[in-house]
């Protein structure tokens, strides 16, 4: 809940919780087109063949119900084509972006915040990329779909690789290039797939329906880029950390210097990593990238000129088009210019439940802790905090969240539910209110804990670095 005397209107947390018409629906005739693709679509059995029809029934009043329907008729007859397997990834795409849609417009009737636009499909114009390496692209995925995951083998995931090196030349497909390797990369390590005793069903159908559909002529062009000029304001730091390779993705509120509505936008910046390099020491890989995660560390806001955005509200970050601005204290932030702050819409293939993160502020609550979890409880309704997306990399602490009063981070949806990562909280020491940050490090720190490790990812990198010298110099 967000006072009404501190500029923020009142969350209706119940409407987090309320069914959403329809969702449940459009979720079980996904599940079931995924349970198909466990056992391949090559000779569909009649479960795989009700799971099928499925999907075409739930997207039977769209404008892709005729295509659909063919699909599934000729999947569940074993006589598919290379545009049947586009046309069901398309569906299957299609009803995610409609659950997305639903769940933003929730989250949008609970915070009050004015809604996105309509997010248009006008592109730049740009210069397709070789039509037969998209093609051989998605030979080797139909092939992927017709085996099923527990029919995959290293020869067949191994078809992967030379599509992969042909296309990584081309800057056009680079984006589809990643997503193939990393794909290709996780089955290897799953293979055989008879073997496999527990197969992740929603994320391979996920990976496999977007790389099918970026293999389609113009899918993977560049976002429309614009430029802006004003303030930024930081509200917090999500940290995203894989064993090879880090992101540090900042959230903020922009105002524009000509006066016009307040936005929401997000600056990211990625860096590969060793996997013994974790905690504090991912600042140190990712510092010399960008200048706004010093910002966010000493609490300022930033000055922009001409800083380029994509129509998504991803900032084009370049340092020399910043500089550091005013102190900028985030819980004033989000009670002041948050509540104003339109978001920007998704893209097309990016409209999944996945990829909802919205900004709020929550305040007055009480602190659940239980054998599931810990939850805030605002206004009699229980909302799930996700303490495990806490980066290490900072001075959040579950027990730091638990003695806190207000909380600004990010809305999620997962499992079924809506969940809250806490990006920074207030709590009360000593009678005064003290902010706790996610990425209170970013920009370097005087924490004890925090030097502590920062010593020791220091003495790591260090080591690496030497070792990597010597190899480069043999």
């Amino acid at each position: 809940m967000v006072p009404d005397d501190e500029g923020g209107g009142l969350m209706r947390a119940d409407l987090l919780t309320d069914v959403v018409d329809g969702l449940d629906e459009a979720l079980a005739a996904v599940d079931g087109f995924d349970g198909a693709l466990v056992d391949g679509l090559l000779r569909p059995r009649p479960a795989q063949a009700v799971g099928l029809a499925g999907l075409a029934d739930a997207v039977a009043g769209s404008p892709l119900a005729g295509r659909v329907a063919e699909a599934a008729e000729k999947t569940a007859a074993g006589a598919a084509g290379e545009d049947h397997f586009v046309a069901l990834a398309a569906a299957r795409t299609a009803l995610l972006g409609s659950v997305h849609d639903a769940l933003v417009a929730r989250v949008g009737e609970a915070v009050g915040r004015p809604r996105p636009e309509e997010s248009g499909t006008d592109r730049p114009g740009t210069q397709e990329p070789t039509a037969n390496l998209l093609i051989a692209a998605r030979s080797w995925l139909c092939d992927l779909a017709r085996a099923g995951w527990r029919g995959i083998d290293h020869e067949l995931v191994a078809g992967a690789a030379p599509v992969v090196s042909a296309m990584l030349p081309e800057p056009g497909l680079r984006r589809l290039a990643a997503l193939l390797d990393g794909f290709a990369a996780e089955l290897a390590a799953s293979c055989p797939g008879a073997a496999l005793e527990h197969v992740p069903v929603r994320r391979w159908a996920d990976l496999w329906s977007r790389a099918v559909l970026l293999t389609l002529p113009g899918a993977a062009s560049a976002p429309a880029v614009g430029e802006v000029t004003g303030r930024l304001l930081p509200l917090g730091v999500d940290v995203q950390e894989h064993a090879t390779a880090v992101q540090a993705q900042v959230h903020a509120v922009f105002e524009p210097a000509d006066g016009g509505p307040a936005r929401l936008v997000r600056a990211s910046v990625s860096a590969p990593k060793p996997d013994t390099v974790v905690g504090a020491g991912l600042w140190q890989l990712l510092r010399p990238h960008m200048s706004l995660l010093a910002a966010v560390g000493e609490g300022r806001a930033v000055e922009v000129d001409a800083m380029p955005v994509t129509a998504e509200g991803d900032l084009v970050w370049d340092d020399a088009r910043a500089r550091t601005g005013e102190p900028a204290e985030v819980f004033a932030t989000a009670r002041v210019a948050l509540p104003a702050a339109a978001a920007a819409p998704a893209a097309p293939l990016d409209r999944h439940p996945v990829r909802i993160a919205v900004p709020v502020l929550v305040e007055g609550y009480a602190v659940e802790e239980g054998d599931d979890g810990m939850a805030f409880l605002i206004a009699g309704q229980r909302l799930a905090v996700d303490v495990g997306r806490v980066p290490a990399a900072g001075p959040l602490t579950p027990e730091v969240i638990a003695s806190s009063g207000a909380c600004v981070g990010l809305l999620r949806w997962d499992a079924g539910e809506f969940l809250l990562q806490p990006l920074a909280v207030e709590r009360t020491v000593r009678k005064k209110a003290v902010a706790v940050h996610a990425g209170a490090w970013a920009g370097g720190t005087t924490d004890k804990a925090g030097v502590r490790a920062e010593k020791a990812a220091t003495d790591a990198v260090t080591v690496l670095r030497e070792r990597a010298g010597r190899l480069l110099r043999k």
